[in-house]
């Protein structure tokens, strides 16, 4: 039995895992280890607080970005598959692949963005917000109506709906759902049978039992809110698979031995390295490098040695994967709390120390001080995907960015005079749609809960009548995250309202104000168009 191995099955590692998840407020956790093909799993805590249900191996969570790796080598099937999808490479440019709907705005982004670009992040994309209900083809074609937050591959810019994209070329060429493909490809030979894509498909299965419930810690309160994990159809690629660690743990198998659909080129496509996520080198700790994007995996090295893996944080549950080529040793970690992903990182640095061999006494964990803080880049990725503020994309400090927007929050606030009504209405954007401003409690207020991260925002005045803080309440978690909002008039008449929406971006997303008239038409237009959207995702 490996060194590794040995830890796992001790006494040692339920304690140091109960003990982080006191810590880290998770309520519960699993944790399945690989070995060449030794495996072992087992779990912590409960799935349920409100009934007691204990946490298994077996017990299925929300596995968000961890889903990405899937993703990506679903496309490496394509690529590996030159008899039927002879087009589909690598370096593929996507508009050739996807005629008419992959359409960026910019210059140069449709006619040289690759297959490898969306699936590295370095498209120049900034990651918005869909609005419900979208799917992946509509997310597809909204891409023209979006912003760019950079020159393509130039920047490492963390972008979910990319992988979306992804899913839709996968419909296109196999003429299959995305969930019909994973369920042939990947969930049926590698005996994943508790697999699913959205959590209503393992419901319709017979495994809604088997889900966790979500959970967020409410510091003021010092409670935990529940909550089920919702579907996500406009998201799918970048999220929404729910599985357990006892059926994850087939697929790292099958990365790790290279076997079943893992092919040695598909495995070699997967994990090359194409885009560095801290070209600045900052945070870097003795033994560690930089974190580099492969596609839907990260690697760094330890010690000298390869690391891969990814983690995934969406509200209620966190995860994180990880294996070592030279030691065929693998680890999937799964909790139901987005603190999930950061045991699973402190765990992936003791366990990696003991397949290594590493002296105890110079073990990571030892160093209490130490214990909880981010040890490279790559960590602090993770520690900042927790936060709902950056996992959305949005600014938490609204700090001036390159002289182009500075914050509220140095600026007195000033009382609100004008009527609130005079800033009501339907705002538009063509890529980030509609959003109603109303009044709720005395203040501006807007209900974003519609979209598949949903959201509030509450206006605060701050100066001028023009400019505001909005405050961003994630439907699930709560929580507050200022926003920079601002009014544009002409006379007395508001006619835009800007938000900083993306904080790659380096000026805020306006909206238009729309008219009595067009605002009833736009609002059919967009029912019929939704229905249509929903209908066009049916492909088998």
């Amino acid at each position: 039995m490996s060194a590794a191995m040995e830890f796992f099955r001790s006494v040692e590692f339920p304690a140091r895992v109960n003990t982080l998840m006191k810590e880290h407020r998770t309520p519960g956790l699993a944790v399945a280890v690989v070995q060449h093909d030794e495996v072992a799993s087992m779990g912590f805590g409960l799935a349920s607080l409100d009934q007691a249900v204990s946490v298994t191996a077996d017990t299925l969570f929300d596995i968000a970005s961890c889903s990405k790796a899937l993703t990506a080598a679903s496309i490496g099937l394509l690529v590996d598959d030159n008899e039927n999808y002879p087009d589909v490479q690598y370096d593929a440019i996507m508009s050739k692949l996807l005629p008419d709907d992959f359409v960026m705005p910019g210059t140069g982004y449709t006619e040289n963005v690759t297959v490898e670009d969306i699936l590295s992040h370095r498209s120049g994309m900034a990651r918005p917000r869909a609005q419900q209900p979208d799917d992946a083809r509509s997310v597809t074609r909204n891409l023209r109506n979006l912003p760019v937050a950079a020159p393509l591959r130039t920047k490492f810019q963390y972008c979910n709906m990319m992988y979306t994209v992804a899913t839709y070329l996968i419909e296109a060429k196999t003429g299959q759902s995305f969930s019909n493909f994973l369920q042939a490809r990947f969930f049926e030979p590698l005996d994943m049978q508790s697999t699913s894509l959205q959590p209503q498909s393992a419901r319709v299965k017979g495994f809604g039992d088997r889900i966790a419930t979500g959970y967020a810690w409410n510091k003021k309160k010092k409670a935990y809110s529940g909550f089920q994990a919702p579907d996500c159809p406009e998201a799918q690629g970048a999220g929404s698979i729910i599985t357990s660690v006892n059926d994850f743990i087939r697929f790292l198998k099958a990365l790790i031995n290279q076997e079943g659909p893992i092919s040695k080129r598909l495995y070699q496509g997967l994990v090359r390295m194409r885009t560095f996520e801290n070209p600045n080198l900052q945070w870097l700790k003795p033994g560690s490098s930089p974190n580099m994007y492969a596609a839907g995996i990260e690697a760094h090295f330890y010690r000298g040695y390869l690391v891969l893996g990814h983690d995934g944080c969406v509200p209620g549950f966190g995860s994180h994967f990880f294996f070592l080529p030279d030691f065929k040793f693998g680890c999937f970690v799964a909790g139901n709390a987005e603190s999930g992903a950061t045991i699973g990182t402190i765990l992936r640095k003791q366990l990696i120390d003991a397949v290594i061999g590493v002296p105890k006494l110079e073990h990571w964990h030892r160093n209490k001080k130490n214990a909880t803080q981010p040890q490279s880049k790559g960590d602090l990725f993770v520690s900042q995907r927790l936060k709902p503020s950056v996992k959305r994309g949005l600014a938490p400090q609204n700090k001036a960015k390159n002289g182009q927007r500075h914050s509220m929050d140095s600026i007195e606030p000033q009382p609100q005079e004008k009527p609130l009504s005079t800033y009501l209405g339907t705002y538009w954007h063509p890529g980030y749609h509609t959003l109603v401003l109303q009044i709720e409690n005395d203040k501006l207020f807007i209900d974003a809960t519609d979209r598949s991260m949903g959201f509030s925002l509450t206006f605060d005045h701050v100066h001028g009548q023009t400019k505001y803080t909005a405050h961003m309440s994630d439907f699930l978690e709560g929580g507050d995250v200022p926003l920079d909002a601002e009014f544009i008039f002409e006379g007395e008449k508001v006619v835009k309202m800007g938000l900083s929406l993306d904080q790659q971006l380096k000026e805020m997303i306006w909206f238009e104000r729309l008219e009595q008239s067009l605002q009833c038409t736009l609002m059919e237009a967009i029912g019929i168009v939704g229905m249509r959207s929903v209908d066009s995702g049916n492909v088998e």
